[in-house]
């Protein structure tokens, strides 16, 4: 225990209190269900998810695309009557609507996304700063073990020495 009192005096008084703060934090999420820290998400937020999801699939590109291919060929075909002739006056009016629609909910998906990103890259941020502090107590830790070992090591060796001295000396009589 002396060996971690030691190794937090050599962090500092403002990174061992940080690094306390970081145990504190990582053990009450721990103590927490893994979703606890999950939102829920409003109606608003899952409708946003939801057309952002669809309109940025390949499904709804190529069903969009379908869409406009059968809308321009009935309208330059003969087949039926030309509801929107060209230039596609009716078709610009809806395509500008879609747009004008989707773009916010997109938009609104993002910037839930962002902060959501933040806050992983904040807890990131903790994560890496935690590791540091304990890597640099491991250092500690481990180079004190290593002073008391090579200062044993020097000890048995004066020990030694001292035997052989006296060994020495009851001969030398």
């Amino acid at each position: 225990m002396a060996a971690v009192m030691t190794a937090k005096h050599a962090l500092g008084a403002d990174e061992a209190k940080l690094l306390g703060e970081l145990r504190a934090l990582r053990r009450s999420q721990r103590a927490h269900a893994p979703d606890a820290h999950i939102p829920r998400l409003t109606l608003g937020q899952r409708v946003a998810d939801q057309v952002a999801a669809n309109m940025g699939s390949w499904r709804f590109i190529i069903i969009q695309s379908a869409v406009l291919v059968v809308w321009i060929a009935l309208n330059l075909t003969a087949y039926v009557r030309h509801w929107d002739p060209y230039p596609f006056i009716l078709l610009n009016l809806a395509l500008s609507f879609q747009a004008a629609y989707a773009a916010p909910f997109i938009m609104m998906s993002q910037n839930r996304q962002q902060d959501i990103d933040r806050q992983q890259a904040a807890n990131d941020y903790r994560v890496n700063v935690k590791a540091e502090l304990e890597i640099e107590l491991l250092h500690d830790k481990i180079d004190e073990l290593r002073g008391k070992e090579v200062l044993a090591l020097t000890q048995a060796v004066e020990n030694l020495t001292n035997l052989l001295r006296k060994s020495e000396g009851g001969r030398g009589d």
